[in-house]
């Protein structure tokens, strides 16, 4: 207020304090001052007094927060204070529970402790009694072994053999017998499935050798060339030898000329060769001009001849079988197997049988018979060959059938009739079949007689090998093996025996056309001369 009235006051005497008022004036700013200093404290007053009020509305609402607070501690001091001991009260109940189990175990300890001193002393008891037993045992095992001692050397002294010879000669003999019952059964299940396997392939393979009648052409080593007179022998020699020296240069045989009268021999393997040196002959002597000139000139045009004439044997093979798109090299090679034989036996019969025979089996089987005659002709074709490459001739085959535009059913059919290369259709056992039944014939092939005695010596000599054989005899031109053991050392079912051991042996180690047939004969013979 008093900041009023000298702000009053100044402001008066700013306006000029020379001046003099009025005193009306002054007493009506003087009232007027007194009024709003009234005003001011009236105001004052109603500040502190509203002032007052909002400082005791604060207090009041302060200390209902207060209380309020502290009641909430409260009761959170409470709630943690029951938490605090309702978790005390849980670890004294654990705890209280684990020294009631402490105190049952260390109960149950002395309880044990004291048990065991009971079976101690009992052990202790039973353990003299059973060292008492243990020692009787002893006594009366040694009184046993004795015993048995005694027997066994008695046994012994009676039988005359001892105890090892006796568990061996039983040992033997159960294995003897097991081996036998063993066999016997293997025999008898390999029989069955024999029977019940083969049944339908030996029918067909019955019935194709039936429908089949082809004629066998066995061709010989030498060729002869028959002469109206002995004089033309000195012709073909020629002077100092020298006609017959360039005759066996051209052609690549060895004529003989000996005391055969009319007749000279022309010798080499190759039936082609042969077939050229002969045909050259038989031009050379009708014409009567005979020098090296004209014998390479006469060779040279029996060459061509003798081609025209294997193309022409070719193409009626192939038309006879009903076989058409064929490659003209392989027609010829077809042909050229009239002049080559196989273990003598001729190369293009033995194709044109084994095609015949793979058409029959195949139409049985319900296959294309086209397609395995094809095959059969072509399966050796290999063996004719123009090329001398490092190849088997099944390999051969399969590599010029490829070559010449066969199908792959031929190919892997010619490849494979040796085993050479798996057989990957069901034609290429068939011709593998057809080839052994037609090689296997018999007087279809010859061999040669030291391969063929060294077999046969083979065959008696693996039968004679095994204990009780007497004697051993291969007959049949090798085909099958008669075997004659002891009666007094094998019996019936060894017999069996050695006869399944003897064929499983030929065939692992043997190599031989066809199959042989093993027998073995036991016999007892009781003999008495009536006088």
């Amino acid at each position: 207020m008093i900041a009023i009235i000298v702000g009053v006051v100044a402001l008066l005497l700013g306006f000029g304090i020379g001046k003099i008022l009025s005193k009306a004036n002054v007493e009506k700013q003087l009232a007027e001052a007194k009024l709003a200093e009234e005003k001011a404290k009236a105001l004052e007053e109603k500040s502190k007094t509203e002032a007052e009020h909002i400082r005791k509305e604060a207090y009041a609402t302060a200390e209902s927060l207060k209380k309020d607070k502290m009641l909430e501690a409260k009761e959170h001091f409470f709630r943690l204070k029951e938490e605090h001991n309702k978790e005390i009260e849980q670890r004294n109940r654990k705890i209280i529970e684990a020294e009631n189990k402490a105190k049952q175990t260390e109960q149950s300890l002395r309880d044990k402790l004291s048990n065991a001193g009971k079976q101690e002393k009992e052990n202790e008891i039973l353990k003299g009694k059973l060292n008492e037993q243990i020692e009787l045992a002893n006594i009366k095992r040694s009184e046993l072994e004795k015993a048995h001692t005694e027997h066994i050397a008695k046994l012994e002294q009676v039988a005359k053999l001892s105890a090892e010879d006796a568990k061996a000669q039983l040992v033997e003999q159960l294995k003897s017998k097991a081996q036998s019952d063993a066999m016997a059964h293997v025999k008898q299940v390999m029989d069955e499935a024999k029977l019940k396997a083969n049944k339908e392939a030996k029918k067909i393979i019955i019935q194709s050798i039936q429908r089949t009648a082809a004629e066998t052409a066995i061709e010989n080593t030498v060729s002869v060339f028959n002469l109206s007179s002995d004089e033309q022998k000195g012709q073909i020699i020629g002077r100092e030898g020298r006609n017959i020296r360039a005759l066996e240069a051209a052609t690549g045989v060895e004529i003989i000329v000996d005391d055969t009268p009319e007749a000279i021999i022309i010798s080499g393997y190759d039936a082609y060769k042969r077939e050229i040196a002969r045909l050259s002959l038989q031009r050379l002597v009708t014409d009567g001009r005979i020098h090296p000139a004209r014998i390479e000139e006469v060779v040279a045009k029996t060459e061509k001849q003798l081609e025209q004439q294997i193309m022409e044997i070719g193409e009626r093979t192939v038309i006879d079988l009903g076989i058409h798109g064929l490659h003209p090299e392989l027609i010829r090679l077809v042909g050229k197997m009239r002049f080559r034989s196989s273990y003598g036996q001729n190369l293009l019969q033995h194709s044109r049988e084994v095609a015949n025979l793979c058409a029959i089996m195949a139409s049985e089987l319900g296959l294309n018979s086209k397609i395995a005659k094809r095959a059969g002709l072509l399966h050796d074709i290999g063996k004719v060959s123009d090329e001398d490459p490092e190849l088997s001739h099944a390999l051969l085959g399969a590599k010029l059938c490829e070559k010449f535009g066969e199908s792959p059913v031929i190919v892997n059919a010619v490849g494979a009739h040796h085993d050479e290369m798996e057989m990957m259709y069901l034609v290429s056992p068939i011709i593998q079949a057809c080839d052994a039944i037609s090689g296997a014939r018999p007087g279809a092939r010859r061999e040669i007689m030291e391969s063929y005695m060294k077999r046969i010596d083979e065959l008696e000599k693996l039968a004679v090998s095994y204990q009780g054989v007497q004697k051993a005899y291969a007959i049949q031109a090798g085909r099958e093996l008669r075997v004659l053991v002891e009666a007094e050392k094998v019996d019936d079912k060894q017999v069996e025996e050695i006869s399944f051991k003897i064929a499983q042996q030929i065939q692992d180690e043997m190599t031989y056309p066809g199959q042989i047939k093993v027998t073995v004969i036991r016999e007892s013979r009781s003999v008495s001369v009536a006088k």
